[in-house]
């Protein structure tokens, strides 16, 4: 492992500053470092608290952060988890979504530099959820919790600073979304009536992993009539079928976020994750004549994740906002009330899912198995 004190005497890696909270944050804004939110003065004791849980070589990328393509070196991370504001022991799970973000699936130069407004959500499963106190229940998309406030902040800094996605620079959202301070939740595993995340897609209960998407803001399904869970994806299909949403246009891979309510009614009349998403691929279409004459034209007829199939289709034909039902992720997460939300993508990206392992490529148990020796 590399020496923490040489890396941070190496050029470039820090600066003298006067310790005092209002100059340091003036300094901050002023070099766009910042959210634009006040941040906590990554000073060399704080990262070596956060370092403390990183098992790796700190100075080895845990990828490269478009749409610089800047190094996310551990010790560059830590810098911005201690900005954010996180504790040490959150510190896993932002190199976590860190490295998924670079994963090329996921496309983080595109949902970083477009003018749509998306940004990265990010979901844990597994009992590190629970370790760190995250919210998954009321208000868990909101503020309160600090994992869930601070490791989507510390993943947008990093973005921010290793990632140089500045805004009107690097970001070039039209107008951007709140979202993009932070976006970070754990799902409900315990209210949820079916497997969940991590389970679906192959790994055991017990083991953690965080699963991050380029995700559109949530879009409300409030159903307080509905009784079967016929009736709610019926009104969820209602959500999906929107003409300016990019999944209509491309193979994207949008999330479904049942409150619990809602996802006990579905599942008590059989509906399992799979039929939900099939229900959903079948029903949440757009018709063409509801599109303008140009985009009809240029983004349906001849756009080339159609291939064609609707070159010659009349105005009453239905277009599906998914290319297909396993594109679609399932989730549960949320308090008591009568809401679910659907949540689009960038369409041009995948979600990446990633576990909670030690460098040694064991799963670790707990968030303490990262303390380094």
């Amino acid at each position: 492992m590399s020496d923490l004190s040489s890396l941070m005497k190496a050029p470039g890696a820090g600066f003298e500053a006067d310790d005092d909270f209002e100059a340091i944050n003036r300094l901050y804004i002023d070099k766009g470092w910042s959210d634009g939110l006040p941040i906590v003065p990554p000073t060399a004791p704080r990262v070596e608290r956060m370092l403390a849980f990183c098992d790796r070589a700190l100075d080895t990328p845990l990828g490269l952060v478009a749409p610089r393509y800047g190094a996310a070196t551990p010790l560059r991370v830590a810098s911005n988890a201690v900005m954010a504001g996180c504790r040490p022991e959150y510190f896993p799970l932002v190199m976590l979504a860190i490295e998924a973000l670079c994963d090329e699936r996921f496309n983080l130069y595109g949902v970083n530099a477009t003018t749509h407004p998306c940004t990265t959500m990010i979901i844990v499963n597994g009992p590190v959820a629970k370790e760190l106190n995250m919210n998954a229940g009321h208000n868990a998309f909101g503020p309160g919790n600090q994992a869930n406030a601070t490791i989507g902040r510390a993943v947008r800094l990093a973005m921010l600073n290793i990632g140089g996605a500045v805004p009107a620079a690097g970001d070039m959202a039209t107008f951007g979304t709140p979202a993009k301070f932070t976006f970070c939740a754990a799902e409900n595993e315990d209210a949820s009536p079916w497997e969940p995340l991590q389970v679906e897609l192959g790994y055991a209960r017990e083991v953690s992993t965080v699963t991050v998407f380029g995700a559109e803001s949530l879009h409300n399904l409030n159903d307080h009539e509905s009784i079967t869970g016929a009736g709610l994806l019926k009104m969820m299909a209602g959500v999906v079928a929107a003409t300016g949403a990019n999944n209509l246009y491309f193979d994207g891979a949008p999330a479904f976020v049942f409150g619990p309510e809602h996802a006990a009614t579905i599942a008590k009349d059989g509906y399992a994750k799979a039929d939900v998403k099939r229900y959903l691929y079948e029903n949440g279409r757009v018709q063409l004549g509801k599109l303008s004459d140009e985009n009809i034209d240029r983004r349906i007829r001849q756009w080339p994740v159609f291939k064609g199939e609707f070159t010659e289709a009349g105005l009453d034909r239905l277009v599906p906002v998914m290319k297909n039902p396993d594109n679609a992720y399932v989730l549960v997460i949320g308090g008591a009330g009568k809401h679910s939300a659907y949540v689009p993508t960038f369409g041009a990206t995948h979600p990446v899912t990633l576990p909670l392992k030690r460098a040694d490529g064991e799963f670790a148990k707990s968030i303490n198995e990262f303390r380094r020796k």
